[in-house]
């Protein structure tokens, strides 16, 4: 066990530590204290995040996280990207569904044909989320490739809400979006597989019209992965990094690479492995059910070491990191 921090608490962290004792309950702890053990010690944070923990509105922890210097990185799909933003701009519009599981085939072509988008318990409106992020989005793209310039998705999504285009239909306090939290501090996000989204669906669309003339006008993977590994380089060389895993997926699989890609690839010496790993999955890793590998099996892959604190906690994720967050941020 990780001794516990001589530092005043707050009632989460308190409620926490009385009553979170055993099995992943445990981990939870174990996971978090060695979250702040790490960043006591001068180290850094990725924070990786897949599933739909934007929709999930995990900003209004996470936001905190990136302002208050716990979080330096964020990897996450092109959905936990453009669904914060959404979420920022339409939250009034949006409708939960809190019998989910009792809906009938019927009644879900009854939420499509009122263009309303279901996320488990939550419905995303089309209109009022995805189109009218579209617009804006468009102009960037249109500009970017009428000037010969290009841009990640994610500087994409900065320069819109530097701009302020977005303002007038803010629908919750900007501290409380991730992606807000994160352009403010100009923190790397890396998107890999960004196609794979709404948006990245909606670039391709105007791709194909003709509209935006050059398909590479956004950045892609790969130079994402180059970006990463030049971020990786000069940070380690620093400080220790750590990896926070947020599910499974791209989102984790694709960053956590980064290193053997730098030893093994490259043929790079000196360059540290990841020194703090956790993740947070309720999907067990067995039959192929689970995209990444178990943290001891992470060895093999040259990504973590043997005395690297490694942590699984099978759960949900959105019951889960918020808590971790809470103790990492004192509450």
């Amino acid at each position: 066990m990780i001794a516990a921090e001589a530092v005043a608490r707050g009632s989460i962290s308190q409620f926490i530590e009385h009553h979170f004792r055993h099995f992943n309950a445990a981990a939870l702890v174990d996971a978090a204290k060695g979250y702040s053990a790490h960043l006591e010690k001068g180290g850094k944070m990725m924070v990786t995040l897949a599933g739909a923990m934007s929709t999930a509105e995990l900003g209004l922890s996470l936001a905190e996280m990136i302002r208050q210097d716990k979080v330096h990185a964020i990897s996450c799909t092109g959905a936990n990207l453009e669904e914060d933003i959404f979420n920022l701009i339409a939250h009034d519009f949006y409708e939960r569904v809190p019998n989910y599981r009792d809906l009938s085939p019927q009644q879900e072509q009854e939420l499509l044909e009122r263009h309303l988008n279901r996320v488990t318990d939550t419905c995303i409106p089309e209109e009022e989320a995805m189109r009218r992020l579209e617009k804006a989005l468009l102009e960037e793209w249109m500009a970017a490739d009428r000037a010969g310039e290009r841009y990640f998705p994610h500087e994409f999504i900065y320069r819109i809400l530097r701009s302020g285009r977005l303002e007038p239909y803010y629908q919750i306090e900007p501290r409380a979006s991730w992606v807000y939290a994160a352009m403010e501090a100009n923190l790397p996000i890396y998107v890999p597989g960004w196609e794979d989204s709404t948006t990245g669906n909606m670039y391709a669309a105007h791709c194909i019209t003709g509209e935006i003339r050059n398909v590479h006008t956004v950045r892609t993977g790969i130079e994402y992965m180059i970006h990463l590994a030049d971020w990786y380089t000069r940070t380690s060389a620093e400080c220790s990094v750590g990896f926070f895993q947020i599910g499974g997926g791209i989102a984790g699989d694709f960053p956590i690479c980064v290193v053997p890609m730098l030893h093994q690839d490259l043929g790079r010496k000196g360059i540290p492995l990841w020194g703090y790993f956790c993740q947070i999955s309720d999907s067990t890793t067995s039959y192929g059910s689970y995209s990444g590998a178990v943290p001891n099996e992470k060895i093999t892959w040259g990504k973590l070491g043997i005395d690297t604190p490694k942590f699984v906690i099978e759960s949900d994720a959105t019951i889960v990191a918020p808590l971790i967050f809470a103790w990492v941020l004192g509450w």
